[in-house]
């Protein structure tokens, strides 16, 4: 069974840092685009940054210059280095991921998280 989780979440004060993971699991034969979004207090999920299988990055121009978002393929993980982080910040971060997974044979799927969350105080 193919699954993301993310790990890294936590309280920390304006101006610092964190540093998010998202481990991905299961019979996956290829990586493909892989985001993060967030989902802050009463508000939408919102795209925050995106890396493609060439290396392209987007980001959310409220994060842009302070997050950064990179992949280890060969461990099947990707990271969200966030920098100068600001309480506006606070949100339930969530990775999601297309895969070319081999479940009964070759599919190619979105797969999702469970979140987790970054409270910054201010």
């Amino acid at each position: 069974q193919v699954q993301l989780v993310e790990s890294g979440g936590g309280l920390v004060q304006a101006g610092g840092s964190l540093r998010l993971t998202c481990t991905a699991s299961g019979n996956i034969f290829k990586i493909n685009a892989m985001e993060w979004f967030r989902q802050g207090p009463g508000k939408q999920r919102e795209l925050v940054a995106s890396l493609d299988t060439d290396g392209n990055t987007k980001y959310s121009p409220d994060v842009l210059g302070r997050f950064t978002v990179s992949r280890d393929d060969v461990k099947k993980t990707m990271f969200l280095q966030m920098n100068n982080l600001l309480p506006e910040d606070t949100a339930v971060y969530f990775c999601t991921a297309d895969l070319t997974v081999i479940e009964g044979g070759i599919s190619r799927n979105i797969y999702s998280g469970q979140g987790t969350q970054v409270t910054v105080s201010s």
